[in-house]
């Protein structure tokens, strides 16, 4: 006969624990995931770069390979220009510019720097070469620069004061050597 009561055993597997320190680590880099997440939609929202305000430090790796900080630059007027190679609007502008930088090169108070946007560098360096551009230049490597001015297109130039604020910006081209100059002699007073 048969024991139909018989009693089944149902066995359970065990759980198994992780390690404590599992679980700290996974918390100290889901941490640090959210604070870095944080701090670039702070510097998202900050918005761009208003009349009056301190320009934070810009760096720039020229063509030849030079790199530049504008903090280097305090006491200077710098302006910066962001330009492309396919820009019609940038060609316009492009003989202005070089002819304000070739008034204002030898009083060594006014700094202009070139930064070429989304571009390939034949297509720059050829650019440069076609309008006999002599100001630094280099290409806005990452479009880290253009996010810290959230320029909207080219040309745009934006123009430092000798404290390092922002004095002046140009949306588009300027339409004449005049535009260019008037903005930048009485920053030098």
């Amino acid at each position: 006969m048969t024991d139909t009561n018989a009693e089944v055993s149902v066995i359970k597997p065990q759980r198994r624990r992780l390690p404590v320190w599992v679980g700290v680590i996974a918390f100290a880099v889901l941490f640090g995931f959210l604070i870095l997440v944080g701090l670039g939609l702070k510097r998202v929202q900050a918005g761009p770069i208003t009349i009056g305000e301190t320009v934070p430090p810009i760096a720039l790796t020229t063509f030849e390979g030079k790199s530049l900080i504008t903090t280097d630059m305090k006491g200077k007027v710098v302006v910066i220009n962001f330009w492309a190679s396919w820009c019609q609007p940038c060609a316009a502008e492009a003989a202005d510019l070089q002819s304000a930088w070739q008034q204002y090169e030898p009083g060594n108070q006014v700094v202009f720097l070139g930064v070429d946007y989304v571009d390939t560098p034949p297509e720059a360096m050829s650019y440069l070469a076609k309008f006999n551009i002599s100001y630094t230049n280099g290409p806005d490597l990452g479009t880290r620069i253009s996010q810290t001015f959230h320029i909207s297109g080219v040309p745009e130039t934006y123009i430092i004061d000798r404290a390092g604020k922002l004095a002046y910006k140009e949306i588009g081209p300027f339409p004449s050597l005049d535009s260019i100059t008037s903005v930048i002699d009485p920053l030098l007073k």
